[in-house]
C-alpha cells in the first residue's frame, strides 16, 4: 500500500512539471535598440547577429547621411531621442556635439585597450572607435609612365610640374574635403593657409563636391585626368582587396610627408534620454570589443582604436600610417571652422 502510494505521488510529480512545462511564458521578445549613423557605417552581418542573440536584442541601424548631417540630427531631435546610441561623430564635430549636450558620460572598461592619443573627451561622453588618415593619393602607374616624381609635401603641389594634376574636394560638402582644408590650416597657419590655396587655384586645381566623384570619375586610376586625388591613407590596400586580380603590389600611394595629412578620429555616445541605459551601454563595449574592432578595417577602411584588434595582411602590407599628421584641437575646430570655409569658399570657388 505504501509503495502503491508513492508511485501515485510520484506519478502527480511527473503531471505538474509536465503541465508547468507546457504553460511556461515564452522567451522574451527581443528589444529594440537604435544606433543611429553616417551613411558609410558597415559591419559584417553574422557580428551583428551574434550581438542580438547574446543581449536579445533586435538593432537597428538609423543612417542619418554624411557625419555632420548625422550630428544635425541628433542635436535637433535631443529632446526626444530618435536613437539610443550615435556612431559618427569626429574630431571636426566633437566639440559642436558636446557643446549641444547630445551624450551622457560612460566609462566603458575597454578605453583601457585605447590609445591616449586618441581620446578627447576627458568626461567619455564620445569614446573613440576608429581613425584614419586624409591625404592626397597618386597614381603610381601614370607617375612612372610620364618619368615624374610624385610630390611628398604640400609645398610640392605648387611646383609647375604639379599643374592640372590634383584633384580635391570641396570642403563644404565632403568630410575628407574639410579635413584635408584642416590639414593646410595647421600646416601654413590661419595667416598662410589661404595663400597657398590661391597658388593652388591658379595651378589649375579641380574641386568636386563628393569623394565618390573626385576617385572614380576625376581619378586616372578610373576614367578621369587627374593622377593626384584627396582620399585615404588606407586607399592603396583598398585597390589591392577589391581588385579582380589581386596585384603584386598596390597601384596607388599616399602623400604622407610631415603635415599633408589629417587624422580623423570616429567616436560612438550614449545619446541623452534614451530609456535603455543598460543595452545602450553593452552595444558601446561590443563597438569596442576586438571582434568588431578587428571588422573594422575591412568594411570602413580605416583603423581600429582597440590596440589589441589585429590588422587583416592586406592592411599591414599596403597602408600607410603618417608619422606626423596634421592636428588641430576640436576647440579651435569649433571656433574657426565656419570662417574657415567661409572664406575659402569667397576665395577658391568664386
Amino acid at each position: 500500500m505504501k509503495q502503491k502510494t508513492l508511485s501515485l505521488i510520484f506519478l502527480f510529480t511527473i503531471l505538474i512539471v509536465m503541465a508547468a512545462c507546457a504553460t511556461a511564458a515564452p522567451p522574451a521578445k527581443p528589444t529594440t535598440l537604435t544606433l543611429m549613423t553616417h551613411d558609410s557605417f558597415d559591419v559584417s552581418s553574422q557580428i551583428i547577429t551574434d550581438f542580438q542573440k547574446i543581449h536579445n536584442v533586435k538593432l537597428e541601424f538609423l543612417k542619418s547621411g554624411d557625419a555632420g548631417a548625422a550630428l544635425n540630427q541628433a542635436i535637433l531631435s535631443k529632446d526626444h531621442p530618435l536613437a539610443d546610441v550615435f556612431f559618427g561623430v569626429d574630431n571636426t564635430f566633437l566639440s559642436r556635439a558636446l557643446d549641444n549636450n547630445v551624450f551622457e558620460p560612460y566609462n566603458s572598461l575597454l578605453l583601457a585597450n585605447i590609445s591616449e592619443t586618441l581620446k578627447l573627451d576627458p568626461k567619455n561622453r564620445l569614446l573613440p572607435v576608429d581613425y584614419g588618415d586624409v591625404c592626397l593619393n597618386y597614381d603610381k602607374g601614370w607617375f612612372t609612365e610620364k618619368g615624374l616624381t610624385p610630390p611628398n609635401s604640400l609645398e610640392d603641389l605648387l611646383k609647375k610640374e604639379y599643374a592640372g594634376l590634383v584633384v580635391v574636394e570641396n570642403p563644404a560638402t565632403s568630410s575628407p574635403g574639410l579635413a584635408f582644408l584642416l590639414a593646410t590650416v595647421a600646416h601654413f597657419g590661419d595667416a598662410g593657409y589661404l595663400d597657398f590655396w590661391q597658388k593652388l587655384k591658379a595651378q589649375n586645381l579641380l574641386v568636386v563636391d563628393g569623394w565618390q566623384e573626385a576617385y572614380y570619375n576625376e581619378f586616372t586610376r578610373y576614367k578621369g585626368t587627374r593622377p593626384i586625388v584627396l582620399s585615404y591613407a588606407s586607399s592603396p590596400p583598398a585597390e589591392v582587396y577589391f581588385a579582380e586580380k589581386p596585384p603584386t603590389e598596390a597601384p596607388t600611394a599616399a602623400i604622407v610627408g610631415a603635415g599633408t595629412c589629417f587624422r580623423q578620429i570616429e567616436f560612438v555616445g550614449i545619446l541623452a534620454g534614451t530609456t535603455k541605459r543598460d543595452l545602450a551601454e553593452k552595444l558601446v563595449d561590443f563597438l569596442l570589443e576586438v571582434k568588431f574592432q578587428e571588422d573594422i578595417p575591412l568594411k570602413m577602411f580605416v583603423f581600429p582604436a582597440n590596440q589589441k584588434a589585429k590588422l587583416p595582411d592586406v592592411f599591414i602590407k599596403y597602408a600607410q600610417v603618417p608619422s606626423k599628421p596634421a592636428t588641430l584641437s576640436p576647440q579651435d575646430i569649433a571656433t574657426h571652422r565656419q570662417k574657415w570655409l567661409t572664406d575659402w569658399t569667397e576665395q577658391i570657388l568664386h
